[in-house]
């Protein structure tokens, strides 16, 4: 036989029982599926994810605004040690003011280290670098004021 007169040849057979006997035919389609409705429409229906509770998507997102700002702190941390390197001339004391600035830097942000509230540490970070940034433009303003010094000395001479 061919194959097309085979399969043709089961259907009109597996069709010929199911007028003869329709339970039987029923009861074995349901074997080869699920045993219950549950189990069908829990294989089928999209289910609903759980909605996560207000407190666990605040501390997630929390957690998130915490890594952020660490990377933040980090960064702010390392612009200040950098900073610091211009600072070379001694205090009144005779201690180096690199030195100074950066034992003070260390003590806030040891300070500020568990700080938890975002508001908080993103007021910090913005006055850090805001303290940064001034500290810098004061020291700018310092040098060139030292060249047109010098500058002007020469010119005397």
């Amino acid at each position: 036989m061919t194959p097309k007169v085979a399969k043709c040849r089961s259907l009109a057979i597996s069709l010929y029982r199911t007028r003869i006997n329709p339970t039987l035919h029923h009861r074995s389609f349901l074997n080869n599926g699920p045993d219950t409705i549950e189990e069908l429409l829990d294989r089928h229906v999209v289910k609903k994810e759980k909605a996560p509770d207000d407190e666990e998507e605040n501390e997630l997102l929390n957690r998130r605004r915490l890594t952020s700002t660490r990377r933040e702190a980090l960064s702010l941390y390392r612009d200040v040690l950098r900073a610091t390197r211009f600072f070379a001339w001694p205090d009144a004391r005779g201690v180096v003011w690199r030195d100074v600035l950066r034992e003070n830097a260390r003590r806030e942000f040891e300070a500020a280290r568990f700080e938890k509230n975002p508001e908080i540490v993103t007021r910090l970070l913005i006055g850090g670098r805001d303290a940064v940034q001034s500290a810098l433009d004061k020291l700018a303003e310092k040098q060139r004021e030292e060249i047109a010094k010098q500058q002007g000395d020469r010119d005397r001479r």
